[in-house]
């Protein structure tokens, strides 16, 4: 009796990527080819992408049964799209690529050939990155860094979304529903057994970066906000600082005011100290803030996406998972 092939789900974030598509699509279909000891389907998530992409999907979902497509209302973000994917995922391991084709499709095989040793999550971890500025290379790099200071969770550096996980792992994912979303956090977070593997990043196949500088600051505000505490730490500690230079400089004021012939102008210690205290505050309330403001749009519990249309996709839709 022949055994049951187990089922691998390649679930792909799409916005505005019409350029790359026709090179992913066949790359991928060649990984599905040569890995014919599974059971492949390939999962596209169209982001409210403006461009032809959702057409090319469609037309590629309507020549291949095992290409599916959900196509949102409008364009949520990357992680909505990739957690989108991850719930309508069915596969004993799921992996996770973008479209621009910076990841090699042909990795996902000796991914799932490590997972296959016991691993529940592989993850893609870069050792160059080809066609990158150096600012980008920098920015990342000291992401990471900053991101391995700041959180609970360690979080690999030098990795992406590219990754293939356990079905034990996206079970735990999927009961997640945070809407300010950092899956490189959440992943590691659910522990499990894990194993980076080192490859060599390309450049963009095709069309310009979705992830301006903009993006990258609002995604590591995410990354921290959603798993540190930190911050609220360090304005905790800054005021203990102040308060104790406070005392210390009052004490130093009065030493010269008494017992030496110096002195120091009231007006000009009292702006100083207006200025300094007055920044600290504001940054203090922006901190507080950023919490306050992702507590109110947890609390709202809107969906963290909405589907339009699928093509293939069969069983129950996205939109009746609890959000």
């Amino acid at each position: 009796m022949l055994s049951k092939k187990e089922k691998l789900d390649v679930v792909v974030p799409v916005y505005n990527e019409e350029e790359c598509l026709d090179e992913l699509v066949r790359r991928l279909i060649l990984v599905k080819e040569k890995m014919n000891e599974v059971d492949m389907n390939l999962l596209f998530v169209n982001d409210g992408s403006r461009d032809g992409s959702i057409l090319k999907l469609c037309s590629y979902a309507e020549k291949y049964s095992y290409i599916k497509v959900i196509s949102f209302s409008r364009n949520f973000g990357h992680q909505a799209a990739v957690t989108a994917g991850l719930d309508q995922a069915t596969g004993d391991y799921v992996a996770i690529i973008d479209a621009d084709l910076q990841d090699p499709p042909e990795l996902i095989e000796p991914m799932y050939t490590k997972a296959k040793e016991g691993f529940d999550i592989v993850y893609g971890k870069r050792s160059s990155r080809k066609g990158e500025t150096l600012f980008k290379k920098l920015s990342a790099r000291y992401f990471y860094k900053f991101i391995s200071t700041m959180c609970d969770v360690e979080i690999p550096e030098d990795t992406g979304d590219f990754r293939l996980i356990s079905r034990r792992v996206l079970t735990a994912v999927r009961a997640m529903r945070e809407k300010h979303r950092f899956l490189r956090g959440m992943i590691p977070w659910v522990g499990f057994k894990s194993i980076p593997l080192y490859y060599h990043r390309d450049e963009r196949h095709a069309g310009e970066t979705k992830y301006p500088l903009r993006k990258m600051i609002r995604f590591a505000l995410d990354a921290i906000f959603s798993f540190s505490n930190t911050p609220l730490r360090l304005a905790t500690y800054l005021g203990l600082v102040i308060v104790v230079l406070g005392i210390l400089g009052g004490a130093f004021l009065m030493y010269l005011r008494f017992f030496t012939s110096y002195y120091v102008s009231g007006i000009t210690a009292a702006i100083l100290t207006i200025v300094i205290m007055g920044g600290v505050q504001v940054v203090m309330l922006g901190i507080i803030g950023e919490y306050i403001g992702r507590i109110f749009e947890e609390s709202k519990r809107r969906q963290l996406y909405i589907i339009e249309e699928t093509k293939n996709l069969q069983g129950r839709e996205a939109n009746d998972i609890e959000k």
